[in-house]
Protein backbone atom coordinates (compact mmCIF):
# COMPACT_ATOMS: atom_id res chain seq x y z
CA UNK A 1 0.00 0.00 0.00
CA UNK A 2 1.93 3.22 -1.30
CA UNK A 3 0.88 6.34 1.22
CA UNK A 4 2.35 9.86 1.71
CA UNK A 5 3.87 12.01 4.52
CA UNK A 6 2.78 15.37 4.67
CA UNK A 7 2.78 17.84 7.59
CA UNK A 8 0.73 21.44 8.80
CA UNK A 9 2.82 23.32 10.97
CA UNK A 10 4.53 20.30 12.34
CA UNK A 11 1.05 18.37 12.60
CA UNK A 12 1.81 15.12 10.54
CA UNK A 13 -0.78 12.99 8.25
CA UNK A 14 0.10 10.01 6.16
CA UNK A 15 -2.29 10.07 2.97
CA UNK A 16 -4.06 6.67 1.40
CA UNK A 17 -5.14 7.42 -1.41
CA UNK A 18 -8.24 5.39 -2.41
CA UNK A 19 -8.95 6.65 -6.07
CA UNK A 20 -5.66 5.09 -6.67
CA UNK A 21 -7.29 1.49 -5.93
CA UNK A 22 -6.26 1.57 -2.10
CA UNK A 23 -8.63 -1.24 -0.43
CA UNK A 24 -8.46 -0.81 3.38
CA UNK A 25 -10.76 -3.51 5.69
CA UNK A 26 -9.90 -1.92 9.06
CA UNK A 27 -8.50 1.89 8.54
CA UNK A 28 -8.38 2.00 12.51
CA UNK A 29 -5.87 -0.95 12.69
CA UNK A 30 -4.19 0.42 10.21
CA UNK A 31 -4.04 3.99 11.67
CA UNK A 32 -2.86 2.30 14.84
CA UNK A 33 -0.30 0.54 13.25
CA UNK A 34 1.51 2.92 10.76
CA UNK A 35 1.13 5.72 12.75
CA UNK A 36 3.42 4.25 15.72
CA UNK A 37 6.49 6.40 15.65
CA UNK A 38 8.41 3.62 16.48
CA UNK A 39 7.17 0.50 14.84
CA UNK A 40 5.55 2.85 11.88
CA UNK A 41 5.82 5.04 9.91
CA UNK A 42 4.74 7.58 12.96
CA UNK A 43 2.54 10.40 12.42
CA UNK A 44 -0.29 12.72 14.30
CA UNK A 45 -3.06 10.69 11.72
CA UNK A 46 -4.24 8.89 8.66
CA UNK A 47 -6.24 10.31 6.39
CA UNK A 48 -8.14 8.72 3.10
CA UNK A 49 -8.73 10.78 0.31
CA UNK A 50 -11.60 9.37 -2.34
CA UNK A 51 -14.50 10.97 -5.09
CA UNK A 52 -16.99 12.39 -3.60
CA UNK A 53 -20.51 11.00 -3.56
CA UNK A 54 -22.69 11.22 -6.41
CA UNK A 55 -25.52 14.08 -5.55
CA UNK A 56 -23.20 15.54 -3.18
CA UNK A 57 -21.72 19.51 -2.74
CA UNK A 58 -17.85 18.46 -2.67
CA UNK A 59 -15.09 17.59 -5.23
CA UNK A 60 -13.73 15.22 -2.72
CA UNK A 61 -14.07 13.16 0.23
CA UNK A 62 -11.75 12.54 2.75
CA UNK A 63 -11.83 10.66 6.26
CA UNK A 64 -9.31 11.21 9.44
CA UNK A 65 -8.15 8.88 11.85
CA UNK A 66 -6.34 9.80 14.94
CA UNK A 67 -2.89 7.59 16.01
CA UNK A 68 -4.83 5.55 18.60
CA UNK A 69 -7.38 4.39 15.42
CA UNK A 70 -9.90 6.44 16.50
CA UNK A 71 -11.85 8.52 13.74
CA UNK A 72 -12.48 12.17 14.06
CA UNK A 73 -15.12 14.47 12.47
CA UNK A 74 -12.75 17.28 11.38
CA UNK A 75 -8.51 18.58 11.23
CA UNK A 76 -7.95 21.60 10.10
CA UNK A 77 -4.67 20.49 9.29
CA UNK A 78 -5.31 16.93 8.09
CA UNK A 79 -7.91 18.77 5.33
CA UNK A 80 -5.36 21.44 4.26
CA UNK A 81 -2.97 18.25 4.06
CA UNK A 82 -5.13 16.14 1.75
CA UNK A 83 -6.11 19.18 -0.36
CA UNK A 84 -2.03 19.87 -1.03
CA UNK A 85 -1.77 16.33 -2.07
CA UNK A 86 -4.48 16.25 -4.37
CA UNK A 87 -3.06 19.45 -6.01
CA UNK A 88 0.59 17.72 -6.24
CA UNK A 89 -1.14 14.78 -7.71
CA UNK A 90 -2.73 16.93 -10.29
CA UNK A 91 -6.01 15.47 -9.22
CA UNK A 92 -7.44 19.18 -8.98
CA UNK A 93 -6.38 21.94 -10.86
CA UNK A 94 -9.02 25.32 -9.77
CA UNK A 95 -7.50 27.01 -7.03
CA UNK A 96 -11.37 26.63 -5.26
CA UNK A 97 -11.47 23.03 -4.01
CA UNK A 98 -14.42 21.24 -1.75
CA UNK A 99 -13.56 18.84 0.60
CA UNK A 100 -15.99 16.50 2.43
CA UNK A 101 -16.04 15.41 5.88
CA UNK A 102 -17.77 14.42 9.00
CA UNK A 103 -18.27 17.60 10.13
CA UNK A 104 -19.63 18.76 6.79
CA UNK A 105 -18.17 20.47 3.59
CA UNK A 106 -15.28 22.29 3.77
CA UNK A 107 -14.21 24.77 1.02
CA UNK A 108 -10.41 25.54 0.61
CA UNK A 109 -8.28 28.09 -1.46
CA UNK A 110 -5.00 27.48 -3.05
CA UNK A 111 -2.78 30.89 -2.43
CA UNK A 112 0.55 30.45 -3.45
CA UNK A 113 2.90 26.95 -4.45
CA UNK A 114 6.40 26.39 -4.24
CA UNK A 115 6.55 22.64 -5.39
CA UNK A 116 6.04 20.70 -2.64
CA UNK A 117 4.54 23.29 -0.11
CA UNK A 118 1.17 25.04 -0.18
CA UNK A 119 0.05 27.40 1.60
CA UNK A 120 -4.10 26.99 1.76
CA UNK A 121 -6.87 28.99 3.01
CA UNK A 122 -10.13 27.09 4.82
CA UNK A 123 -13.25 27.84 5.57
CA UNK A 124 -13.57 26.08 8.90
CA UNK A 125 -17.60 27.09 9.43
CA UNK A 126 -19.43 28.58 12.27
CA UNK A 127 -17.86 27.36 16.00
CA UNK A 128 -20.54 26.53 17.90
CA UNK A 129 -20.41 28.31 21.20
CA UNK A 130 -23.98 26.92 23.28
CA UNK A 131 -24.17 24.16 25.63
CA UNK A 132 -26.84 22.92 23.56
CA UNK A 133 -24.91 22.32 20.41
CA UNK A 134 -21.96 20.67 22.22
CA UNK A 135 -22.20 17.27 23.54
CA UNK A 136 -21.73 17.58 27.46
CA UNK A 137 -22.35 15.51 30.64
CA UNK A 138 -24.56 17.28 33.02
CA UNK A 139 -22.90 21.00 32.90
CA UNK A 140 -23.28 22.79 35.82
CA UNK A 141 -24.00 26.06 33.81
CA UNK A 142 -24.71 26.90 30.57
CA UNK A 143 -22.26 29.50 30.53
CA UNK A 144 -19.39 27.78 28.18
CA UNK A 145 -16.92 31.06 28.60
CA UNK A 146 -15.13 30.89 32.22
CA UNK A 147 -16.53 27.47 32.55
CA UNK A 148 -15.43 25.89 36.20
CA UNK A 149 -14.19 22.51 35.38
CA UNK A 150 -13.03 20.41 38.60
CA UNK A 151 -9.93 18.75 37.57
CA UNK A 152 -8.64 16.29 40.54
CA UNK A 153 -10.41 19.57 43.12
CA UNK A 154 -8.64 22.30 41.25
CA UNK A 155 -10.77 24.75 39.81
CA UNK A 156 -9.75 26.11 36.17
CA UNK A 157 -12.00 28.64 34.36
CA UNK A 158 -12.17 27.19 30.51
CA UNK A 159 -14.10 27.99 27.52
CA UNK A 160 -15.61 25.63 25.47
CA UNK A 161 -16.19 25.22 22.11
CA UNK A 162 -17.10 23.03 19.04
CA UNK A 163 -15.05 23.44 15.50
CA UNK A 164 -17.56 20.34 14.50
CA UNK A 165 -15.09 18.55 17.17
CA UNK A 166 -15.03 19.65 20.73
CA UNK A 167 -12.34 21.94 22.60
CA UNK A 168 -11.54 23.20 25.95
CA UNK A 169 -9.25 26.41 26.56
CA UNK A 170 -7.46 27.21 28.82
CA UNK A 171 -5.51 30.70 29.78
CA UNK A 172 -2.11 31.08 31.30
CA UNK A 173 0.43 33.56 31.72
CA UNK A 174 2.94 31.44 31.27
CA UNK A 175 3.15 28.41 29.72
CA UNK A 176 6.67 27.10 30.82
CA UNK A 177 4.83 27.10 34.38
CA UNK A 178 2.39 24.78 33.78
CA UNK A 179 2.80 21.15 33.08
CA UNK A 180 0.31 20.21 30.41
CA UNK A 181 1.21 16.83 29.72
CA UNK A 182 -0.23 16.45 33.08
CA UNK A 183 -2.65 18.15 32.43
CA UNK A 184 -3.82 17.18 29.26
CA UNK A 185 -5.22 13.69 29.53
CA UNK A 186 -7.08 14.61 32.45
CA UNK A 187 -9.10 17.48 30.70
CA UNK A 188 -9.25 15.02 27.33
CA UNK A 189 -10.60 12.17 29.34
CA UNK A 190 -12.59 14.57 31.71
CA UNK A 191 -16.35 13.36 32.59
CA UNK A 192 -17.61 16.59 31.13
CA UNK A 193 -17.13 15.25 27.07
CA UNK A 194 -18.52 12.02 26.44
CA UNK A 195 -16.83 12.17 23.74
CA UNK A 196 -13.23 13.37 25.04
CA UNK A 197 -12.13 16.35 24.24
CA UNK A 198 -9.48 18.35 22.37
CA UNK A 199 -7.30 20.61 24.79
CA UNK A 200 -5.55 23.63 23.88
CA UNK A 201 -3.20 25.69 26.43
CA UNK A 202 -3.37 29.80 25.83
CA UNK A 203 -0.77 32.27 26.64
CA UNK A 204 -2.03 35.51 24.74
CA UNK A 205 1.45 37.59 23.49
CA UNK A 206 -0.86 40.57 22.70
CA UNK A 207 -4.11 41.69 20.90
CA UNK A 208 -2.88 39.63 17.62
CA UNK A 209 -0.84 36.88 18.79
CA UNK A 210 -1.06 33.58 20.93
CA UNK A 211 0.67 31.28 21.88
CA UNK A 212 -0.47 27.40 21.99
CA UNK A 213 -0.04 23.91 23.25
CA UNK A 214 -1.79 21.64 21.52
CA UNK A 215 -3.09 18.34 23.30
CA UNK A 216 -5.03 16.08 20.40
CA UNK A 217 -7.72 13.88 21.71
CA UNK A 218 -7.23 10.57 20.32
CA UNK A 219 -3.25 11.81 20.28
CA UNK A 220 -2.09 13.40 22.87
CA UNK A 221 0.77 16.34 22.72
CA UNK A 222 1.16 17.90 18.93
CA UNK A 223 3.42 20.18 17.49
CA UNK A 224 0.09 22.42 16.22
CA UNK A 225 -3.50 21.83 15.61
CA UNK A 226 -6.02 23.61 12.81
CA UNK A 227 -8.98 23.16 14.61
CA UNK A 228 -7.65 23.78 17.93
CA UNK A 229 -5.87 27.03 17.00
CA UNK A 230 -9.64 28.12 15.16
CA UNK A 231 -10.88 27.13 18.91
CA UNK A 232 -7.89 29.07 21.02
CA UNK A 233 -8.57 31.81 18.68
CA UNK A 234 -12.42 31.96 19.39
CA UNK A 235 -11.93 31.62 22.87
CA UNK A 236 -9.11 34.42 23.23
CA UNK A 237 -11.85 36.76 20.72
CA UNK A 238 -14.91 35.48 23.27
CA UNK A 239 -12.79 36.05 26.20
CA UNK A 240 -12.12 39.80 24.99
CA UNK A 241 -8.11 39.35 24.53
CA UNK A 242 -7.42 39.60 21.07
CA UNK A 243 -9.03 40.94 17.92
CA UNK A 244 -10.48 38.44 15.27
CA UNK A 245 -7.71 37.96 13.12
CA UNK A 246 -5.21 36.40 15.11
CA UNK A 247 -1.81 34.78 14.52
CA UNK A 248 -1.46 31.43 16.30
CA UNK A 249 1.79 30.85 17.30
CA UNK A 250 2.36 26.47 18.44
CA UNK A 251 5.77 24.93 18.48
CA UNK A 252 6.28 24.29 15.21
CA UNK A 253 5.04 27.03 13.22
CA UNK A 254 2.27 29.66 12.93
CA UNK A 255 -1.59 29.40 11.36
CA UNK A 256 -3.46 32.80 11.24
CA UNK A 257 -6.97 32.49 12.15
CA UNK A 258 -9.78 35.05 11.41
CA UNK A 259 -13.12 34.51 12.97
CA UNK A 260 -15.22 37.01 10.51
CA UNK A 261 -17.98 39.35 11.37
CA UNK A 262 -20.50 37.01 9.48
CA UNK A 263 -19.63 34.26 12.41
CA UNK A 264 -17.27 31.86 9.81
CA UNK A 265 -13.46 30.86 10.76
CA UNK A 266 -11.34 31.55 8.50
CA UNK A 267 -7.49 29.11 8.23
CA UNK A 268 -5.17 30.11 6.57
CA UNK A 269 -1.66 27.71 6.76
CA UNK A 270 1.07 25.82 4.98
CA UNK A 271 1.00 21.95 4.15
CA UNK A 272 4.09 20.32 3.17
CA UNK A 273 5.25 16.89 1.06
CA UNK A 274 7.63 15.48 2.81
CA UNK A 275 8.56 12.17 1.47
CA UNK A 276 6.02 8.70 -0.27
CA UNK A 277 6.51 5.64 0.85
CA UNK A 278 4.96 1.92 0.75
CA UNK A 279 3.34 0.21 3.32
CA UNK A 280 5.06 -3.39 3.56
CA UNK A 281 2.77 -5.04 6.15
CA UNK A 282 0.17 -6.61 5.26
CA UNK A 283 -3.45 -4.01 5.69
CA UNK A 284 -5.87 -5.47 7.49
Amino acid sequence: MRFVKLHGSGNDFLIVDEIDGAVIEDYRMLARDICDRHCGAGADGLVTVSTAEPGSDADFSCRIFNADGSEAEISGNGTRCAAAYLYYRGRWKDPQLRIDTRAGVKRLTLKQRDETRFTLEADMGRPRLKSSEIDLVNPVTDKLVAYPLNVGGDIFEVTITSMGNPHCTIFFEDLDEMDFRELGPYIENHPLFPERTNVEFVRVMDRKNIEVRFWERGVGETLSSGTGACAAAVASVLNGLVERGVMVHGTAGSLFVQWREDGVVVLTGPAELIYQGVWLKEAR
